[in-house]
């Protein structure tokens, strides 16, 4: 039986879905499936979510995309899904094709509509925020967004973000015996980073670490993760009303400022959901596998821990290499559009294979490898065009900060357990490890 994990620090297991779909981006294809099939008549509690087939682009093996995905992209870089109820869902995984879908805001809508219909999207459930939304609506909520993400603005959390690792690492070092990287450094710091910049209360951080895992749990199918966004974004209107109240100097806050009323308490809370969900998770699964990519290459771990001017760019060839998001969110076409010489119809849905795209010989000559001494790509870990990820300098400020300073604290770390006996999510849209444990000398 596992054990017990303190009450403090997000529970891993609460976030696994055995054996199919996890993470928030997969409960908007889920979903999108309901949606469709409700439409049908058929009988939802005898449905199985996908065939097998439908979840290529979520397989992997180990820390590798499975090989048929490499196949696909040969053969056939913008392909067919094989999906139920009738739908035309295309698989893009060439690197270039990825760009021309998620640069074309024209002719692909992410609009939360798409997925539930208008009936379906109220108020309580439509999570807001970036990734729902189209332009005009998305380059305004991004505008208000930009000032907070600049290099300048997130300046002011790197001492914050210094301490936060410092703090896991103290805790660590004090712990007798092995210890577990996803439970005690990977999953805190990425949560205590996201309270830091929206400028959540500390008396509040406990229930805010509860959401950013309950954000992510699909036990309940559709209906518990709709019943999750609703919990969330009232919490966090809760915080946003306190801030309006009381602006601090987070972003909640500094846009409540600049701002006033030009932006309601919906909006804000959406766009504060939008924070959690695109910077909790992800950078947990990357600190949990970069740790582990160090481990596995002593040449890269002796880089990092010796030459400060080599972390940035290991940082970027692991971001590559990993792409923990393994599909960006669906694109509905909106009109008839040629991809690459393919035809997709008005209605048809694209899903972009990012950890397929950043594997694309084009990018280079071994790209199927890590190579820490590899220059930087361009890669599509962070997406590409309007949506790709606001947060990515933070990310980056993350992983630049954590990754060095493990690694000079405990320099004769090891692994505790053999490779293989390391479990991998199964079919997850954000890829990660369950637990990473560790000799620390």
């Amino acid at each position: 039986m596992a054990r017990q994990r303190p009450s403090t620090v997000p529970n891993v297991g609460t976030v696994l879905v055995v054996g199919h779909l996890r993470s928030r981006i997969m409960s908007i294809v889920t979903r999108l499936y309901l949606a469709r099939a409700r439409k049908k008549g058929f009988d939802l509690s005898k449905m199985a979510f996908f065939p097998d087939s439908a979840l290529l682009p979520l397989r992997r093996d180990g820390l590798d995309p499975v090989p048929e995905l490499g196949r696909t992209r040969e053969r056939e870089p913008i392909s067919k899904l094989p999906v139920p109820f009738g739908m035309n869902v295309w698989l893009v995984t060439g690197h270039a094709e990825a760009k021309a879908v998620l640069s074309n805001a024209k002719d692909f809508s992410n609009d939360f509509t798409n997925l539930v219909g208008t009936a379906g999207a109220d108020d309580e459930q439509n999570p807001g925020g970036l990734g729902f939304a189209d332009p005009p609506v998305h380059t305004r909520l991004r505008k208000l967004l930009t000032p907070e993400f600049t290099m300048r603005r997130l300046g002011r959390l790197k001492p914050g973000i210094d301490a936060i690792v410092r703090e896991q690492l103290d805790a660590m070092d004090k712990a007798d015996g092995p210890v577990d990287l996803v439970e005690h450094f990977a999953l805190p710091i990425p949560s205590l980073v996201i309270c830091e910049l929206l400028g959540v209360p500390y008396e509040d951080r406990e229930e805010f670490q509860h959401l950013s895992v309950a954000r992510f749990d699909l036990f309940g199918g559709a209906g518990a993760s709709l019943g999750a966004i609703s919990e969330s974004l009232s919490y966090l209107q809760g915080v946003v009303r306190r801030q309006r109240e009381e602006p601090g100097d987070g972003l909640l806050g500094m846009i409540i400022k600049e701002h006033g009323d030009e932006v309601d308490d919906r909006e804000l809370a959406g766009l504060a959901d939008g924070v959690l969900t695109g910077g909790f998770e992800t950078t947990a699964s990357m600190l949990a596998l970069g740790a582990l990519m160090l481990l596995r290459d002593p040449e890269a771990f002796a880089r990092v821990r010796d030459d400060d001017e080599a972390v940035s760019g290991i940082v970027e060839e692991l971001l590559r290499y990993l792409t923990v998001v393994q599909v960006a969110f669906p694109r509905f076409a909106r009109t008839d559009v040629e991809v690459a010489g393919t035809r997709i119809a008005a209605g048809d849905v694209v899903i972009v294979s990012l950890s397929g795209a950043d594997r694309d010989p084009a990018l280079g000559s071994g790209i199927e490898r890590f190579d820490s001494v590899r220059e930087p790509t361009p890669h599509l870990a962070f997406g590409y065009g309007v949506h790709r990820c606001i947060g990515a300098e933070l990310a980056r400020m993350e992983l630049r900060a954590a990754y060095p300073a493990l690694v000079r604290r405990f320099p004769g770390m090891r692994l505790h357990v053999p490779p293989e006996e390391l479990e991998f999510r199964k079919s997850s849209i954000v890829y990660g490890v369950e637990s990473l444990p560790v000799v620390l000398r």
